[in-house]
């Protein structure tokens, strides 16, 4: 195979460009007219460079640019080259890595595995200058529409501070499509006020119309301490749970996961959330069965809040014991370990064990949710018919059995799961056999060995 040796001048050398094993040069202009560089076009790639010199390590570290040209690629670290140097082969590397390839102790191109003649490097400056103007096209654009978009933010804001009605709608409106779509314009929000100021637009006397767009523009911020306790003020906590019961799917997943991002504040006030109104409001979300992008959400919160022991007996008292216990086999994964998460911490109530035990289908999913998500599903089903099963062993225990409990403990008593949950499933299993001779309950097992 015939040995490519590189132009003395400058030149881009693309390897394999023409399909075979040959390099190809390219100077500048043939690079641009050839479309290798991807979109950089006209003079534009000159006068790209001209300027503030920009660092290119900093450009390529900040710009998230889905294409780059695949010149500009190093073959070793399949990342963008910032020294580009060329071998005798004609094969362009990044020098550091060719340098690491070398000190290893390989003498060939890493490309095509030749025997190198001539172990030299020659930086090939003419394919950095490609890569910086390329770089420096696209930094700059990002940096200019980061601009337009911080003054944008700045106009938007001074709207709200005058803007009364259907012109403070559409800023709000506005404004939450600029953050969402920008991440400089969620800290150029910050950085002016405009939490404080988007929080005071919500109040006792608040439309719902103003509240949905404020609210859904406070979730995508990050809030400070200060923040928080000045939306944790009741009036505002009020119009949330108006919200979360009234407003649209997307609104009440807002209020959902602007409440549960105060409940992680220190200084957050229990009594905020032992609300009938709010606990109401998240079941008729987690159970919307058209909507179910908000039972997670849903799910998240009231998990955050069955942990404040004032809520517990509350959430038990709406009935939504039987209710989770309802929506069990329809969940997917993420939701079911929530779901069962706040089920087994309602067993600790004396009602929360009542309500388990009355709800027909308790056992039944208990026992089929065993062994089949996760060892964190396991537990928490386990525990779960422990102490329904406890509360009432002749009738539990039977009803248990015959849903194939005993074969399922067994399984997680081979299994290599938690040594501790292997034990809650001994004491279990021994709870169940009460009720039956040992052939019998063997049976049940669907065994044909003894029990030891």
């Amino acid at each position: 195979m015939p040995m490519f040796q590189p132009s003395k001048r400058d030149g881009v050398v693309v390897a394999g460009f023409d399909g075979g094993g040959d390099g190809q040069v390219l100077d500048l202009d043939t690079a641009v007219k050839d479309g290798v560089l991807g979109g950089v076009v006209g003079g534009g790639v000159i006068g790209a460079a001209v300027g503030e010199k920009l660092d290119l390590k900093k450009m390529i570290e900040e710009l998230h640019v889905p294409e780059i040209p695949s010149v500009f690629i190093c073959p070793i670290s399949l990342e963008p080259m910032q020294d580009p140097v060329t071998l005798c082969t004609g094969q362009t590397y990044e020098r550091a890595n060719i340098l690491k390839w070398f000190n290893l102790g390989h003498y060939t191109c890493p490309t095509t595995m030749q025997e190198l003649w001539d172990d030299s490097i020659t930086p090939n400056r003419t394919l950095y200058h490609l890569i910086y103007t390329w770089f420096s096209q696209k930094y700059s654009l990002m940096k200019k529409k980061s601009e337009d978009v911080q003054g944008r933010v700045s106009e938007l804001l001074q709207t709200l501070k005058k803007a009364k009605g259907q012109a403070r709608i559409q800023a709000l409106k506005e404004l939450k499509q600029v953050v969402a779509a920008q991440a400089t314009a969620i800290k150029t929000v910050v950085d002016e006020g405009g939490v404080s100021l988007i929080s005071s637009l919500l109040g006792p006397f608040t439309s719902h119309a103003v509240g949905s767009e404020a609210i859904a523009i406070l979730v995508k911020l990050e809030l400070d301490s200060e923040s928080k306790t000045n939306l944790m003020q009741p009036t505002k906590i009020s119009l949330m749970v108006d919200m979360l019961n009234e407003g649209s799917v997307e609104t009440k997943i807002n209020c959902t996961r602007l409440i549960e991002k105060l409940m992680e504040e220190k200084e957050f006030r229990s009594e905020s959330i032992t609300s009938h109104r709010l606990l109401v409001g998240l079941m008729r979300l987690v159970k919307d069965k058209r909507h179910t992008n908000g039972i997670l959400p849903g799910l998240s919160l009231l998990r955050s809040i069955c942990l404040h022991e004032q809520a517990m007996s509350l959430i038990v008292s709406i009935g939504a014991v039987p209710q989770l216990v309802e929506l069990l086999p329809a969940l997917e994964p993420d939701c079911l370990e929530l779901a069962l998460f706040i089920l087994d911490t309602l067993s600790s109530l004396s009602e929360g064990k009542a309500a388990l035990k009355d709800c027909v289908n308790t056992i039944p999913n208990m026992v089929r949710l065993l062994m089949r998500v996760s060892e964190s599903c396991t537990q928490y089903a386990l525990s779960i018919l422990w102490c329904v099963c406890k509360l009432a062993p002749e009738e539990c225990s039977s009803v248990a059995v015959e849903a194939g409990l005993a074969a399922k403990l067994l399984l997680v008593i081979q299994s290599g799961c938690n040594p501790v949950l292997k034990q809650k499933s001994s004491e279990l299993l021994k709870l169940c056999s009460l009720n039956y001779t040992d052939t019998i309950f063997i049976s049940k097992c669907k065994l044909t060995r003894t029990i030891q």
